[in-house]
């Protein structure tokens, strides 16, 4: 009887590890890349990306280069986000695109430890796994990136300081202190403030972040006026998700403090637009998602057609032509994709 139930488990776990046809072996196989090579011709392929919040304008700029890579490469692409920008949401959707067999998976997590599971899942079933914003995500073939976390985190601190006259407090907002980069951001923010700008001081005795904006403008706007009314002395504010710096703005201009207490962050160059004419939002750094988007497409597509992907590597889209590759705790492609904005350049932008 035992040897019957063992032989059972046996069977049982054969036919799971076939399930979907493209199937890896073991733990060891799961990120040679070479595994993933698709047999079916592109234009069957079915390409699935995972988003935060597929209402918020950030993500609806990043489906237009999702649309634009699947129109040019001829593949089938689509894009959805979770009801509630929450993690378990978005578990939720990445599951439901495995169970519908899609080749290939690009998420831009809310919680990577969150959905390390589903996307090993995909990855044991052949599914390709990219990810955008998770450089510390384990189960994905790639995390591709505009630029390195450590010099956009300086980046903004260096406008901020610009603008404070490097003196003076300052506080820092992130969506979640899950968000991967949104924390990466922010440390990198304090540590070239802590090492270039002395006359500088951090809200809440240093403590990274500030306040948390729960990828909500409301939310952004009610913690904001919290933190402006505990500290009447505050020069200078960032907000590292797209909906922080407008919900900071509301209540800079509600407190009557409009250009007294800076505002530098990451936005949409639309969005942000009323709030950099009227001098509420000193500048905007970003990178632009629809290029983000474009570019983990066709990560995902250079694995299913056995490309390689790595230094050099041309991804189709201005920022990530001649990317590199960082090894950590992912294999993580860089682009050079930042943009800055101010009241100057903005009416160049339109997204």
């Amino acid at each position: 009887m035992k040897m019957k139930k063992l032989f059972v488990l046996m069977m049982v776990f054969a036919m799971v590890l076939s399930i979907g046809g493209g199937v890896l072996a073991a733990d060891r196989d799961l990120f040679d890349i070479s595994n993933y090579k698709s047999d079916k011709d592109k234009s069957e392929w079915t390409i699935a990306v995972v988003t935060k919040d597929n209402t918020a304008p950030w993500f609806k700029r990043m489906e237009i280069g999702v649309n634009e890579f699947g129109e040019k490469m001829n593949i089938n692409v689509i894009q959805k986000g979770p009801a509630n920008a929450d993690a378990a949401s978005q578990v939720q959707v990445i599951d439901d695109m495995i169970n519908q067999g899609v080749d290939a998976l690009c998420v831009v997590p809310i919680d990577p430890g969150a959905i390390e599971a589903s996307l090993k899942n995909a990855m044991f079933q052949g599914i390709v796994v990219v990810t955008h914003e998770a450089s510390n995500q384990v189960n994905t073939l790639f995390d591709v990136e505009a630029f390195t976390a450590d010099d956009f985190g300086a980046a903004l601190m260096d406008a901020l300081a610009s603008e404070m006259g490097e003196k003076g407090k300052y506080a820092m907002m992130v969506a979640y202190t899950t968000s991967t980069t949104h924390m990466e951001y922010a440390n990198a923010q304090k540590t070239r403030q802590l090492e270039a700008y002395p006359e500088m001081q951090l809200v809440n005795d240093g403590a990274v972040p500030s306040a948390l904006s729960e990828e909500s403008v409301n939310t952004a706007y009610e913690r904001a006026k919290e933190i402006i009314k505990a500290n009447p002395d505050l020069r200078g504010f960032t907000g590292v998700a797209s909906t922080d710096c407008p919900g900071i703005a509301m209540a800079v201009e509600e407190l009557g403090l409009a250009g007294r207490v800076k505002i530098v962050g990451v936005g949409t160059p639309n969005e942000f637009r009323p709030y950099i004419n009227a001098g509420t939002i000193s500048k905007i750094k970003l990178w632009d998602p629809k290029d983000a988007g474009y570019a983990m497409c066709s990560i995902a597509a250079k694995i299913l057609s056995g490309e390689e992907v790595g230094v050099g590597s041309d991804l189709g889209v201005e920022g990530y032509r001649n990317v590199s590759l960082v090894k950590g705790a992912n294999r993580c492609i860089i682009g050079q994709a930042d943009i800055e904005i101010t009241a100057d350049n903005i009416d160049r932008y339109d997204f």
